[in-house]
């Protein structure tokens, strides 16, 4: 049997290195835990990064999958495909939206999204008015397109010249939102809560205001949603936080508990402006994926995952924060729901290597937030097992001085 190093030294020869990728070979996974080939145990509270909100291979995504993948496994958009429809029946009626469109990640969605905004606005006002405004320290994907909405220079270094028409603002400043309204803007695009940019909590009312700000200049406002919807934040989506609807929101990762698939959700009005040829996905929504989205979007609903998140959240939460007293380097700890940032006074990427020595799985984002996005259904137990991990980690940081 091959072991870790085997795996390793053959992916070196021939898998691309656009991951700088930790030295686990995962073999399988069930609920909050992940193994190794070498039959190493993890607990994961990176979670696929925000995708196995379920957990790993959750029985009901699992059923839905073997159930379907004997029936059809992929057929044409050409034709109409009964589970694509009952999950859009499904999204539509538990969002404001009235339409979805489906593809395959959370950057195609906003590419979907960008789009659609760029059409309606040309079609009701003219070609000179296409600009986005999205926010400072923000990740939208990694297409030429988004890595050109996003608001990190890091992402774009080596890849111009980028697509043009979008303007950044720093996050959580409806002033500064306002102040970069001008003719040529036609959409905002935010992040509810911002996941890759540090864990970014908006400060009350700012929604609102953006919201207001969008029906004062007739924009499109577009919520992405990839990471935090999907019931990370403990509602099924961010922005029911504040209720405040956006009128395009996009939706990728946890969507299916584990597989594929993105979506774009928006209104009645803004759908009529994609007509046939304007816009498709070969893969977008095919019977296979769709089942697995169905099964883990009801039971999302359906079998408490919600209340848990909200619980659970709490209770990471405070216990961070018990952490965050007792260690001074520790900064700040933020978030909703089961998606929480620990920012810190010093480099957290070593702080990584130590829990995944001890197998805890988190990760570090802008080099000093240590971020926990564990399943949905994580447990008092399994959190608690995290913490004393964490604070075992935490106390080598201590002894030794910040590295």
């Amino acid at each position: 049997m091959s072991t870790s190093t085997d795996w390793i030294n053959r992916a070196d020869k021939h898998v691309m290195k656009t991951y700088g990728r930790y030295p686990i070979v995962a073999q399988r996974g069930e609920g909050c835990r992940l193994w190794d080939v070498d039959g190493k145990s993890y607990l994961d509270f990176l979670a696929g990064v925000a995708v196995n909100n379920l957990g790993h291979c959750h029985p009901k995504v699992v059923a839905a999958l073997r159930e379907q993948a004997g029936k059809l496994l992929h057929c044409s958009n050409f034709y109409h495909i009964p589970l694509q429809i009952e999950l859009a029946e499904w999204l539509c009626e538990q969002s404001f939206a009235d339409r979805a469109f489906f593809c395959n990640s959370g950057a195609e969605a906003n590419e979907a999204a960008m789009k659609l905004v760029r059409k309606h606005s040309r079609e009701k006002y003219g070609e000179d008015r296409f600009e986005v405004i999205t926010a400072l320290a923000s990740f939208h994907g990694r297409t030429i397109g988004t890595i050109s909405a996003t608001g990190q220079e890091k992402v774009k270094a080596g890849f111009t010249p980028l697509v043009p028409g979008f303007r950044y603002v720093p996050f959580g400043d409806p002033d500064a939102m306002r102040q970069a309204i001008t003719p040529s803007i036609c959409a905002i695009m935010l992040e509810p809560v911002q996941g890759e940019g540090g864990v970014n909590v908006p400060p009350p009312g700012y929604l609102k205001a953006v919201r207001d700000i969008c029906d004062e200049f007739d924009l499109v406002l577009i919520y992405d949603e990839v990471q935090v919807g999907c019931g990370r934040t403990g509602t099924l989506w961010a922005y029911e936080q504040e209720g405040v609807a956006p009128d395009i929101l996009t939706l990728a990762k946890a969507l299916a508990g584990g597989p594929p698939i993105g979506a774009m959700l928006t209104t009645e009005e803004l759908a009529k402006r994609l007509g046939p040829g304007s816009h498709g996905s070969t893969f977008g929504g095919n019977p296979l994926i769709c089942s697995a989205a169905l099964a883990a979007m009801q039971t999302m609903v359906d079998d408490g995952v919600l209340d848990n998140c909200r619980t659970m959240g709490n209770s990471l939460t405070g216990q961070l924060e018990q952490l965050k007293n007792k260690y001074t380097f520790i900064k700040e700890v933020r978030g909703r729901g089961l998606i929480i940032g620990m920012e810190m006074t010093i480099e957290g990427g070593a702080l990584v290597h130590a829990a995944m020595e001890r197998g805890l799985l988190i990760n570090c984002t802008v080099g000093n937030v240590l971020r926990f996005l564990p399943p949905l259904i994580v447990s008092r137990a399994e959190i608690d097992e995290a913490i004393t991990i964490l604070d075992e980690v935490l106390a080598t940081v201590e002894a030794s001085g910040p590295c």
